[in-house]
This record gives C-alpha cells, sequence and structure tokens, in this order.
C-alpha cells in the first residue's frame, strides 16, 4: 500500500514538472518586453538565488561545497553549464522568434537523439527498433528540411545540446538541485556582468520598465527551481520508463501553446515530420517496455 502512495505521489510530482515546463512558454510571453538575452541573464541570477535558499533549507549547502571544489567536477559542470546555457537561450529566443513549434519539435526528438549518442559516444548496441526509431525521427527532419528549404536548426540545437548535457550529467557526480546549483554559480560572473553592462548603457529593463515585469523576471528564479524540485522527487518515486512516458508531456504542452495560443503555423509539412517523429517515439517507447518486460 505504501508503495503504491508512492508510486501515485512520484506520478503528481513528475506530471507537475513536465506539465509546468509545457506550459512555460506562456511566462516567456509574458515577460517578452524583454531581450532573450537578458532574460536569460536573470534566469541565471535569480535560479541560483532559489537554488542556495532551497539547498540551506535541506542542509546540503556544505555537501555542495564540497562537491564544487574537486577539479573534475568543476570542469565537467563548467562543460554542462555552457550547455544549458545554449538550451535555455535558443528557447527563451525561439518564443520571441514565434519558432516555438520548431522548439517543441527538439524535445520530442531529444529521446532519440539521446540513443544516437548512446551509440556513437558510449558504444551503446542499438536494438532493431531503436534503429528504425531513429531513422524515421530523421526522416520527419529531412522532410521538414525540403518542405521549408531550410535545416530545422532550432530543433536540433535544443535537442543535441540537452541531449549532451544529460550525457555529460549522467558522468557528474551532482545531480538535480545541487549540480544546477553550481552549474548556475559558475554563469553567475557572466550573467551578473552582462546585467550591469546593460545597466550602464542604460537599456536595463529590470527596474526600468515598471513593477510587472521586475516582478516577472525575478520570478525567473522559482519558475526554474520549482519545477527542478518537482522532478527530482518524481524520479526519486517512480521507475524510469514511467519518467520516459511523462517527459513527453512538456513537449505536447508547448506544441499545443503555440499552435492554440499563440497562433503559429502547423500546415502539412509539418504535420507530415511530427507523424514520423511521433512514429519514431511510439517505437522508441513499445521497445522500452519490451525491454523492461524481459
Amino acid at each position: 500500500m505504501a508503495h503504491r502512495h508512492d508510486q501515485r505521489t512520484g506520478v503528481v510530482y513528475g506530471a507537475a514538472a513536465f506539465g509546468w515546463w509545457g506550459v512555460a512558454p506562456f511566462y516567456f510571453k509574458a515577460v517578452g518586453q524583454v531581450t532573450p538575452t537578458e532574460i536569460l541573464a536573470h534566469r541565471i541570477v535569480w535560479s541560483l538565488v532559489s537554488l542556495v535558499l532551497l539547498l540551506g533549507l535541506q542542509g546540503r549547502l556544505g555537501s555542495t561545497w564540497t562537491l564544487a571544489r574537486d577539479r573534475r567536477t568543476l570542469l565537467t559542470m563548467a562543460l554542462t553549464a555552457c550547455l544549458i546555457t545554449v538550451n535555455w537561450g535558443i528557447f527563451i529566443w525561439s518564443i520571441a522568434a514565434e519558432r516555438l513549434v520548431e522548439a517543441s519539435l527538439g524535445y520530442f526528438i531529444n529521446p532519440l537523439v539521446n540513443i544516437l549518442l548512446g551509440f556513437v559516444v558510449l558504444r551503446e548496441r542499438l536494438r532493431p527498433l531503436q534503429w528504425l526509431a531513429v531513422a524515421l525521427a530523421a526522416t520527419g527532419v529531412g522532410w521538414l528540411t525540403l518542405g521549408h528549404g531550410a535545416v530545422p536548426w532550432v530543433a536540433l540545437v535544443l535537442a543535441g545540446s540537452f541531449g549532451l548535457y544529460g550525457l555529460l550529467r549522467k558522468t557528474a557526480k551532482p545531480s538535480g538541485v545541487p549540480g544546477l546549483a553550481i552549474e548556475t554559480a559558475l554563469l553567475l560572473p557572466l550573467a551578473a556582468g552582462y546585467l550591469l553592462w546593460l545597466d550602464d548603457r542604460g537599456t536595463l529593463a529590470f527596474g526600468h520598465a515598471g513593477w510587472g515585469t521586475l516582478l516577472l523576471l525575478l520570478a525567473a528564479g522559482p519558475v526554474t527551481a520549482l519545477p527542478l524540485v518537482w522532478f527530482a522527487e518524481g524520479a526519486r518515486r517512480l521507475r524510469y520508463a514511467t519518467i520516459g512516458f511523462l517527459q513527453y508531456l512538456a513537449p505536447t504542452g508547448q506544441l499545443l501553446v503555440a499552435v492554440l495560443a499563440f497562433g503559429e503555423p502547423f500546415g502539412r509539412d509539418r504535420a507530415v515530420a511530427f507523424g514520423l517523429i511521433w512514429a519514431g517515439l511510439f517505437l522508441y517507447s513499445l521497445d522500452t517496455v519490451r525491454s523492461l518486460r524481459r
């Protein structure tokens, strides 16, 4: 009975995390009068504040500091910090540039990019269904490229950066909240320096664009930190496969927000491309279930 309750609690936490990431574009749209680079800088600064407060409440500041003093860990976290900055920055920009549909595509193909990275980097063997899933996703991206006359680079950069980020985080000692705290601490000098530079030029929105904008920018901290806490709590209680299925809530929500709320086009070419990728994801999910049963 206790195990079943733990499972239900885990599903609630996991659904809350991925569900929030699915509707997060509304937040970035609300603060759309601020440039994407300033939003990114505020996200780094206020995320660190939120994460330090959270670690303090949990009594984990000391252990996080010990991890951060390890040179090898610090080098890995510096690389992951660069990757997550690229990922966050492109995602924020995609909303401002009305390319959220393409961004959601990136998070749909991310699991299949992870499979490919495992094959190329970790020399993992791919099962037949996994090969077919990757081939369908590649066909979908190719179809989109031919239909629009341009490579969907937003989707590929988001999927690639997050895939590499996850690969490196697997080898790093800090996980979850401590790991993100170290990453944002490493990025803090650049983010704070950029905000000071904007202020010196007189183009800083923070404190100069009204109370509404100021409060929204301050909220970037909990907006980033809270879903990570929910995710960590969900992952602790659920099987990896369950988390794998829940992760599709985020790009699904982003796609629906893009088309239904933001009015981005979703024509025939995109429908075919997404259909191929969803077919690949179905095969990937089927292969995961079969593997777990074995």
